[in-house]
C-alpha cells in the first residue's frame, strides 16, 4: 500500500474547527470540556488524550510581515495540529510492551488494549503529542483514522475540511504540491511561507507536514526535533568509560599491592640473611 500522509496548509486554514469535530465524532474521543483558556477563541490548548486535531490560533504581528490586515494591527493565524507520525518515533522506540506499531501504510498506531499505562511514550515524543487519559492511564493520540484508509476513505478530518487546508494523500506528491505552493506563496508577497518537514533530523521526516508562515515554534512546531532515544548512545558510551576505568583503577591497585607485597617480603628475607 502507498505511504500516506497529511499536508496542513495554515494559508488556507479559516479556524473553523471543523475537522476537530470530525475526529472527534469519528473516532468517539472523549470532550475536552468547556472551560474558557483565555488564549484567544481556543478551549482545547493543545493536543492530547482527547485532542487529536487541534486548531491553534497563533496571534501574528502584521508589521513584521505576517498577516493580511493592516500592519498596526495584530493578525490570527490558524493551523490544525496532529500527531507527526513520525519516519522514526520516539513513541514507538520507547514503548516496552509492543502496544505501538508501525502500520503497512508508515503510520504510527497505538493499541489501547495492549497499552499498560506505563507513560515512556509520552516522554519520547519529540512534539508533545502522545498523552494518557487520567481515568484508566492508557496512551492516546491520533490514528490516522487507519481504519477508514484501509477502506479507501480519507481521514475524517481532511473530508472534513471545506477550504482544502488539510490535504490527505501519497507523501512523496505531497511533498511535491507544498514546494509549489511554498513557491507561489512567495511570487504572491508572502516570502515567510515555509514547509515544516524536519527529514535532516534523527526524526527522520514525518507524515503530517505543515505549510507555515513565520517562526514554526510559534505554531508549537520544534525546529530541531530528536528523537531521544539518540542520546542514549552518549549514555552507554560515558558508562562503558567509567566502567573501563573502574577496572583499570582495580587491576592497578592489585599490582600496586601485589608490588609492595613482595619488597616487603625481600626485606624481610635480606634482615633474616645479615
Amino acid at each position: 500500500m502507498p505511504t500516506t500522509a497529511f499536508l496542513t496548509d495554515s494559508t488556507l486554514c479559516i479556524g473553523c474547527k471543523a475537522c476537530e469535530v470530525a475526529c472527534k465524532e469519528y473516532n468517539q474521543v472523549p470532550a475536552d470540556g468547556y472551560e474558557f483558556s483565555g488564549r484567544s477563541y481556543d478551549n482545547t490548548v493543545h493536543l492530547g488524550h482527547s485532542t487529536w486535531r487541534h486548531v491553534a490560533f497563533v496571534e501574528m504581528d502584521t508589521a513584521l510581515g505576517a498577516g493580511g490586515n493592516a500592519g498596526e494591527q495584530i493578525s490570527w493565524s490558524f493551523v490544525s495540529d496532529v500527531c507527526k507520525h513520525c519516519e522514526h518515533a520516539g513513541c514507538l522506540e520507547a514503548c516496552p510492551t509492543g502496544s505501538i506499531v508501525r502500520t503497512e501504510l508508515a503510520t504510527v498506531y497505538v493499541q489501547p488494549d495492549i497499552c499498560n499505562g506505563c507513560g515512556y511514550c509520552v516522554v519520547g515524543c519529540p512534539f508533545g503529542v502522545i498523552d494518557r487519559r487520567p481515568d484508566d492511564g492508557r496512551a492516546f493520540k491520533c490514528t490516522f483514522c487507519y481504519d477508514r484508509q484501509r477502506d479507501g476513505e480519507q481521514p475524517a478530518c481532511a473530508k472534513a475540511c471545506p477550504t482544502q487546508s488539510i490535504l490527505f494523500g501519497e507523501i512523496d506528491e505531497l511533498r511535491a504540491r507544498a514546494d509549489e505552493r511554498v513557491a507561489a506563496l512567495h511570487a504572491r508577497g508572502m516570502r515567510d511561507a515555509v514547509l515544516y518537514d524536519p527529514r535532516e533530523t534523527s526524526v527522520g521526516g514525518i507524515h503530517a507536514m505543515f505549510i507555515v508562515r513565520g517562526d514554526p515554534a510559534a505554531y508549537n512546531l520544534p525546529p530541531q526535533p530528536e528523537v531521544p532515544t539518540i542520546y542514549l548512545r552518549d549514555g552507554w558510551r560515558s558508562a562503558a568509560v567509567a566502567a573501563i576505568a573502574a577496572v583499570a583503577g582495580t587491576a592497578l591497585a592489585f599490582v600496586a599491592r601485589r608490588q609492595l607485597g613482595e619488597g616487603d617480603g625481600s626485606r624481610s628475607r635480606a634482615r633474616l640473611t645479615s
